[in-house]
């Protein structure tokens, strides 16, 4: 290897997603790894195959973004989710599993996960979800989209869009762009203000909508037509 190539590889490396997955079946898990290692501006850092030893291993390993089976023994991804969550708010956790019942999705988004995928989901579109996830958008699998939607609907059937005659313009915007899937960096830039004003604005929005983080906020633009 020139040392040409070998600087095009580290910063390819820089500037890839680290991300670990998080299965209880060892060959499910194992091809996964596999498949992602070919895919670029991703690094697989570490799999786990539990809950527990996902919780064990995120401190070493850094991840800035995990794939997370649900159904696992003694701890299933929605508690760790929750508990990684909890721990290290910047992480996100991207939901990628056999299972499409409600049950399992609804507890998952309210955990705080960004993305829930089944793994029937083509590697092209899993790359790609990933690397969405990562900037901060949400992102649900063609079956799960809309029992999220519908959930949502009764909602905006009660005239939960009439919150926004009361959020000031500035607010509107911010909201737009959640939905658009910009980082609270990123709208900071585009309206020339601090993170720290943003996440206080964010803050003041969910408390209007009743909603528990950007995950519900994005999916309540999306299902209310805020463009």
């Amino acid at each position: 290897m020139t040392n040409s190539e070998a600087t095009e590889k580290q910063d390819a490396t820089a500037t890839s997603i680290k991300v670990m997955v998080v299965d209880d079946q060892p060959m499910v898990r194992k091809g996964i790894v596999s498949l992602l290692q070919l895919e670029g501006g991703i690094e697989v850092v570490g799999e786990a195959g539990s809950g527990a030893e996902a919780l064990s291993l995120v401190p070493r390993l850094s991840p800035e973004l995990i794939l997370m089976d649900v159904r696992m023994p003694n701890m299933d991804g929605i508690e760790c989710t929750q508990k990684i969550l909890k721990a290290y708010p910047n992480i996100k956790v991207l939901i990628l599993t056999t299972f499409d019942e409600d049950e399992y999705i609804f507890p998952a988004i309210e955990a705080g996960c960004c993305g829930y995928l089944l793994k029937d989901t083509p590697l092209e579109d899993l790359s790609a979800a990933i690397k969405i996830v990562h900037k901060g958008n949400v992102q649900l699998g063609p079956s799960i989209a809309p029992k999220v939607l519908a959930r949502l609907r009764p909602y905006k059937e009660r005239g939960e869009t009439e919150k926004l005659r009361f959020m000031t313009e500035r607010e509107k915007t911010i909201l737009k762009l959640i939905g658009q899937g910009n980082s609270n960096k990123e709208i900071a830039t585009t309206l020339n203000i601090s993170e720290g004003t943003v996440k206080n604005h964010i803050s003041s929005i969910l408390t209007q909508l009743g909603l528990r983080d950007r995950t519900q906020a994005a999916l309540w633009v999306a299902e209310n037509g805020i463009g």
